[in-house]
């Protein structure tokens, strides 16, 4: 395998002003696209949820099938760096708790970092588990483990006291220490913003192009999935009528009669197929 990407190279690529470029993916053929296209981060996204399992959020996500799901992302990566979602309550009751879960990523799944969400009221979670040894990124802005208490998801911090709060969030992430955090559907002035005072680099999603890199959801990028699209996301290929045609093919072609033709087809050779017939 080939070396992987390294903590400090992220620091070199925010200070060189290169670009990171995050993808999301949750098992191996997926990885395998994202690496061949380039990417220096793969993120394990609680997503999964949605885009994979069919739920209509995140919350219902759980540790077992984070760790399933990095585990097969783990596996097929050979340099990409890959960070695992902490699922909603695996880090919130306490902060053994919190280290215990972060640690399974680690040595169950084999993944690099974990990510989680929140700022001021996780800087001592996320301080205990980097005291672990275990690498972090935050998540701050729109986070979608709770957006319910924020009145569903909305773009967050149009106004000046809730812009000075993820500002605030987003010097507690560093504080305690993680190496990269996502700002999530904050207005782009408020991105820049909060990437020039860190030292660590930021990660957006509909945070604007002010941002050290950018991640979306492999699905959104793909048109794989019909449900929500926020305005930040691009879709560069309608996936679903490529992969849906092929398969609308594939049905026509058996219920025809047409597949499978001759060249797809495994035959005896000739004496033996006539022993056999006789």
């Amino acid at each position: 395998m080939a070396d992987v990407i390294t903590l400090p190279r992220f620091r070199e690529m925010k200070s060189s002003g290169e670009k990171i470029v995050m993808h999301t993916a949750y098992n191996a053929w997926q990885t395998v696209l994202v690496e061949e296209s380039g990417a220096d981060v793969v993120l394990v996204g609680d997503s999964v949820g949605m885009v994979e399992h069919g739920y209509s959020g995140t919350v219902p996500v759980t540790m077992d099938m984070m760790l399933l799901h990095t585990a097969s992302v783990v596996r097929a990566r050979k340099r990409v760096f890959v960070v695992a979602d902490m699922p909603f309550l695996s880090y919130e009751i306490d902060e053994r708790e919190a280290v215990i879960n972060a640690g399974r990523f680690i040595k169950e799944a084999g993944a690099d970092a974990v990510k989680l969400e929140g700022g001021v009221t996780r800087e001592s979670v996320i301080r205990a588990i980097v005291s672990a040894g275990i690498p972090v990124v935050g998540h701050v802005g729109l986070t979608p483990q709770t957006a319910a208490s924020f009145g569903g998801f909305k773009v967050q911090g149009r106004d000046a006291d809730r812009a000075w709060q993820i500002v605030a969030d987003a010097e507690a992430v560093e504080r305690a220490g993680a190496f990269l955090i996502v700002l999530e559907c904050v207005p782009s002035q408020l991105a820049a913003y909060i990437t020039n005072k860190l030292a660590i680099p930021t990660i957006g999603i509909g945070a604007g192009r002010e941002c050290d890199g950018q991640v979306l959801v492999l699905h959104d990028i793909l048109g794989l999935f019909r449900g929500f699209r926020p305005k930040f996301v691009r879709r560069y290929v309608d996936g679903v009528e490529v992969l849906g045609g092929a398969l609308a093919q594939y049905t026509n072609e058996v219920r025809q009669g047409a597949f499978p033709s001759e060249e797809h087809t495994f035959n005896m050779d000739t004496e033996a197929a006539k022993d056999f017939i006789s």
